[in-house]
């Protein structure tokens, strides 16, 4: 099959849908992995697109797809295409394999689409993207919209709400998280691009979403930082029952040893207000373990932070800082907070009387 008639088959192919391909905007040299790839059209459109030093791995549940996607890649002379027989929902990678997760109206047809994006974060380097075309409805449909959607357009069973895909992304991990509505297929329903990013971060290390069984790891960071000095006005660290009462459940994020899955610092933020008005307005604590403060964790940390926030729509973040910290005041700044007053002598702290600098930062996205 040559490339032209590749190229005009997946055009038949995709009807009203973008390519995962073309969605994710390729590069030269990267590794890719389609879900549920079909016969594999895009999958050889993407190995074109990486080149000869890139690789694409497509993943479909069908014995039968696996064949005629081989069959495909040998006619069109493709070497640098896999094809691999395995689920979506537990794709047959090591984790930090690919830098791109790519598919086309596959992962609404899943029964367990949790697992599939947890599984997409998994297998991505951090920095990776995630880029798939995807069919999605405004609302929840009762059962005979849904049975019209489906007679028109044979991907609209298991669709999602625009909502509820975006919180499955963010409980996976991913941030810049983006759903850009394409074709309209009636009662609600629509095709759409959805493109997130798996926070960025050094070699070696990831930042995923905190979860209970961190709570003993956080905490004695929380409490090697209070034992500095200058962290805090606090001593001692909370219980964890404490720690989560005053968070919010949501943009809580650690930074793990990829190996070991030790934690090596954590974000998280606190409502400053329940009136609505301050709704967009979060407090947050940034901690890093004393022994790996010189390897970039904490500006990974609050970068990943602040694309969450701006995702969940917070317009500023705002913090305390001691003006003896003069770490962390930099790496605030060099993020885009600004100092914008000073608390003199607002406490005592183990015996003297210490000033506040007040940071924010202002979102660009929300709230302008």
């Amino acid at each position: 099959m040559a490339h032209d008639e590749i190229a005009d088959h997946h055009s038949a192919l995709a009807r009203n849908a973008l390519s995962g391909q073309r969605i994710a905007q390729l590069r030269a040299g990267e590794t890719v992995l389609d879900l549920g790839y079909g016969d594999g059209i895009d999958a050889l459109l993407s190995a074109r697109r990486v080149g000869p030093h890139g690789t694409v791995f497509g993943l479909d549940a069908s014995p039968a797809m696996v064949e005629l996607a081989q069959r495909n890649a040998e006619q069109a002379g493709v070497a640098n295409a896999q094809f691999l027989h395995g689920t979506i929902e537990a794709v047959p990678l090591p984790g930090h394999t690919v830098d791109v997760v790519i598919s086309n109206c596959a992962i609404n047809l899943s029964d367990d689409k949790a697992a599939v994006l947890a599984e997409a974060y998994r297998v991505l380097r951090p920095g990776g993207r995630f880029g798939v075309s995807d069919v999605v409805t405004a609302q929840a449909l009762d059962e005979q919209a849904r049975r019209r959607a489906e007679q028109r357009i044979g991907c609209a069973a298991g669709s999602l709400t625009v909502q509820e895909y975006r919180d499955l992304l963010v409980a996976a991990g991913f941030v810049a998280v983006t759903i850009t509505m394409t074709a309209d297929h009636g009662d609600g329903v629509r095709s759409a691009i959805v493109q997130a990013v798996k926070p960025a971060i050094g070699p070696g290390l990831e930042i995923r979403p905190m979860r209970e069984g961190d709570a003993a790891e956080v905490l004695a960071i929380y409490q090697a930082g209070l034992d500095t000095g200058q962290a805090s006005f606090e001593t001692t660290a909370p219980s964890w029952e404490g720690f989560t009462a005053s968070r919010l459940p949501h943009l809580r994020y650690v930074a793990t040893d990829s190996d070991s899955g030790e934690v090596l610092g954590w974000v998280a933020a606190s409502a400053v207000s329940s009136r609505p008005v301050y709704a967009g307005v979060v407090e947050h604590s940034i901690y890093v373990h004393p022994g790996c403060q010189a390897h970039g964790i904490g500006r990974a940390l609050l970068a990943a932070f602040v694309a969450a926030a701006e995702d969940a729509g917070v317009w500023t973040i705002q913090s305390g800082v001691f003006p003896e910290n003069a770490a962390s005041l930099a790496l605030h700044q060099g993020l885009g907070f600004r100092v914008v007053g000073a608390r003199e002598r607002i406490g005592c702290h183990r015996g003297l009387w210490r000033d506040v600098l007040m940071i924010e930062r202002r979102s660009t996205l929300t709230g302008v």
